[in-house]
């Protein structure tokens, strides 16, 4: 009987010591959960009232939520590039580029394009986000035609591209600061049941259409594919170039949503410094989500995770007092501990 009693708590650890190994949504739920209890527990409980404790709490949460919502649909589009066995670089500075371009036209002062044209109000924020979306999707499709058409290896035509746009930008925009309607900051910053929520809104509906694109449709499964095996899915008659062109263009689009959400929620653009860091983040959240570096295996839920991780991981950080500088070191220990996870799992 003892002898029966005493296997229950082996059973129960090797239970969850297999379902960390071999379930990523699984291990990086539990990561969260308990990312989750450290934050509270950091916030504190000195309030005056449960109610006032929880005002606190929820707030806390919807400003982290609407904070990494930029980050968030850009991690959704590095999901599909890295599943695909590639990578992107650009992301932070094709959001400089797009976002540059965006308040070029939007802007209200004497040098903005659309008021010279005499187009104003409504039709002026429509024509932006058009232009400020295909332009994300031809950037994007750009670094996909150098790694499929160019045989680059996606690290170095990235690379290649993140220096040419942010470049590009800043000696154009140097000296010049457009002036963003009102009417535009209303796309991030509407009111909706007293809260500022609608970045964390974008953010949602872009990762449940865009898990019903890479669980439901053909692109999605061809883009597994060729990450576990682009030789076995080119002779199967899977068009890889063209998938890997489509991708990439995809990423773009969601880069210069994320753009566009920016400029609205900010009103302005640092063309310096804005997206730097971006593409760090947004692998992180990936890996860190359970996709493998690589390629073939991965999930949009779980990214959405992996960036609730990293998110709170800042947030918690910042409410123990942490320096700037070393938090990213903290991600990056986090990073180091999903590949190695990664990896065992492989050997195993």
């Amino acid at each position: 009987m003892k002898a029966a009693n005493s296997q229950k708590p082996q059973n129960v650890f090797s239970w969850f010591g297999s379902m960390w190994s071999t379930r990523p949504l699984f291990s990086t739920g539990a990561a969260l959960v308990v990312m989750i209890i450290l934050q509270t527990l950091a916030l504190g409980f000195e309030f005056d009232s449960f109610g006032s404790w929880f005002a606190t709490w929820w707030q806390n949460w919807i400003n982290i939520l609407r904070n990494n919502s930029g980050i968030g649909i850009i991690a959704l589009g590095m999901t599909f590039v890295i599943i695909s066995g590639g990578i992107d670089l650009a992301v932070g500075s094709t959001l400089v580029a797009v976002g540059a371009v965006l308040m070029v036209l939007i802007d209200t002062g004497p040098m903005g394009v659309l008021l010279r044209l005499g187009i104003t109000g409504t039709p002026a924020i429509l024509i932006s986000i058009a232009v400020a979306v295909v332009l994300g999707t031809l950037l994007g499709q750009l670094t996909g035609l150098l790694i499929t058409r160019g045989k680059l290896p996606p690290f170095i035509a990235t690379l290649g591209t993140m220096k040419i746009f942010r470049s590009v930008t800043q000696h154009f925009m140097t000296g010049y600061t457009p002036a963003v309607p009102r009417e535009f900051l209303n796309i991030a910053s509407l009111n909706v049941g007293g809260q500022l929520l609608m970045p964390i809104i974008y953010w949602i509906v872009t990762a449940g259409i865009l898990y019903v694109v890479f669980t439901r449709t053909t692109f999605g499964r061809q883009a597994i594919a060729i990450g576990s095996n682009e030789r076995a899915s080119r002779l199967s008659g899977v068009n890889v170039n063209k998938i890997k062109t489509r991708i990439y263009a995809l990423m773009g689009l969601l880069v210069s949503l994320s753009a566009i959400l920016q400029v609205a929620r900010i009103g302005s653009m640092d063309y310096a410094n804005a997206g730097s860091g971006y593409e760090m983040d947004a692998i992180s959240a990936v890996i860190v989500g359970g996709t493998s570096m690589a390629g073939g295996k991965g999930s949009i839920l779980g990214t959405v995770l992996g960036t609730l991780i990293i998110a709170v991981m800042n947030n918690l950080l910042n409410l123990l007092g942490v320096p700037p500088f070393l938090r990213e070191a903290f991600k990056g220990v986090i990073v180091i501990g999903a590949v190695l996870l990664q990896k065992k799992e492989n050997n195993a």
